[in-house]
């Protein structure tokens, strides 16, 4: 299974947890692990870490439809995990 970092910024109100877990949960994915802050301006910053094998384009198409969700930024573990090696075999 392909693992990838996600970090959502939305508006919070007490449902908006549970939208973003629904469609996550519709569009195929597990959460690994998942870390909530609620920031200055009534947002929560949401990171999570998915993992299937279905694109990841899915779920991002998805949860940006969500009314409250201000912008989504993704990361690769993978391609992650590639940098850091490849930058150790070069010192």
């Amino acid at each position: 299974m392909n693992q990838h970092n996600i970090t959502i910024e939305a508006r919070f109100c007490p449902e908006i947890l549970e939208r973003i877990l629904r469609v996550i949960r519709h569009r195929g994915f597990h959460i690994c692990s998942m870390n909530m802050n609620i920031t200055e301006g009534n947002n929560i910053n949401l990171s999570l870490t998915v993992s299937s094998q279905r694109p990841l384009e899915l779920l991002c198409s998805q949860l940006t439809k969500l009314a409250d969700v201000a912008g989504i930024q993704v990361s690769n573990q993978q391609k992650e995990k590639l940098r850091f090696m490849s930058a150790l075999s070069a010192m």
